[in-house]
């Protein structure tokens, strides 16, 4: 029997890349020696991209679908792929096909090799405007430092077999990050490298604004490092309240202590930067611990296709 390939596609307002997507990738799988199946995930689109899943799953039963209620964000769509798979291994790509489709053949001879987990690394980012290469690049020096994973050239276009789904199912927490986790797990694992495709039709989603959402949600979902910076400033303002505080008394016995309000106001301001940004990393994983707690899913179905066959 004929190993079976899962293709997990998240899409959000991909409505003319769909049909695209779609032929590509039949004419890419096609010739090879297992079955798959394209489930896209529709992540509360605004155009009509769960309508163009639906026109090419009524052609072919092979492309499955699941609509969000509204939008949940790529981490949400990503797994709720994975609970619709009922493949060996799942691959999850991009819509865009900026991950390239033909490195699928490798990724599948690697898995067969006894690989559990096929990381796509990027060799390049493609034709990206020097101020999104500049933003996604300290997103991932950023993460790198936090989760202690060099991330900067990871990316979520991988295959990861039935054994590592299951265990990431498993999992009981809200927020995810669905790349570092599949390092976290542990199994056995190889790279290969791609380079990023253009874009044929539409663009981005990722803003300045939705990078940053991303890095810090991710950062505290994945790492309590940002934790330890609150004790790293309480280091720093003791130590610098101690040398201004002998710095003081030395110039009192001396007699010659000058008057020190614009150094009051500075310290003032300094202690209370410090203070309200201690505050703001503790209330944002108080939020995380909240969000938790309360137990709300992952994500909400609206609708999906009839051929739908695995749990959503």
């Amino acid at each position: 029997m004929a190993d079976l390939i899962s293709l997990v596609i998240p899409s959000f307002n991909e409505e003319e890349n769909i049909d695209n997507t779609v032929n590509t990738l039949k004419t890419i799988l096609d010739p090879e020696d297992f079955d798959y199946e394209l489930i896209f995930v529709n992540d509360g689109s605004s155009d009509k991209t769960f309508d163009k899943v639906v026109d090419a799953s009524e052609r072919d039963e092979r492309v499955k679908g699941i609509s969000f209620s509204r939008n949940f964000g790529k981490e949400a769509a990503i797994f709720a792929g994975l609970q619709a798979a009922v493949g060996d291994a799942c691959v999850v790509i991009d819509c865009d096909l900026q991950h390239p489709p033909a490195l699928i053949h490798e990724m599948v001879a690697k898995w067969r090799e006894g690989y559990e987990v096929v990381e796509g690394v990027k060799s390049s980012r493609g034709r990206e405007g020097l101020f999104h290469k500049m933003c996604a690049g300290l997103f991932y020096r950023i993460m790198s430092r936090l989760i202690k994973i060099d991330m900067r050239s990871t990316s979520d276009y991988k295959l990861i077999d039935r054994k590592v789904v299951n265990v990431l199912l498993s999992l009981t927490e809200r927020n995810t990050f669905f790349r570092a986790l599949t390092f976290w797990v542990g199994f056995k694992s190889t790279k290969l490298e791609y380079d990023v495709e253009e874009r044929k039709f539409g663009s981005t989603k990722w803003s300045f604004m939705s990078l940053m959402k991303y890095a810090i949600n991710n950062a505290t979902s994945f790492s309590t490092l940002p934790l330890q910076i609150v004790t790293f400033l309480g280091i720093v303002l003791i130590f610098g309240s101690v040398v201004l505080g002998i710095q003081t008394l030395v110039r009192y016995f001396m007699g010659n202590a000058q008057e020190g309000f614009p150094t009051v106001i500075l310290l003032e301001l300094l202690i209370g930067g410090f203070i309200m940004l201690s505050l703001g990393i503790i209330g944002h994983y108080l939020a995380r611990i909240y969000e938790e707690v309360k137990g709300r899913p992952k994500y909400i179905v609206r609708e999906h296709t009839k051929n739908i066959k695995g749990n959503i």
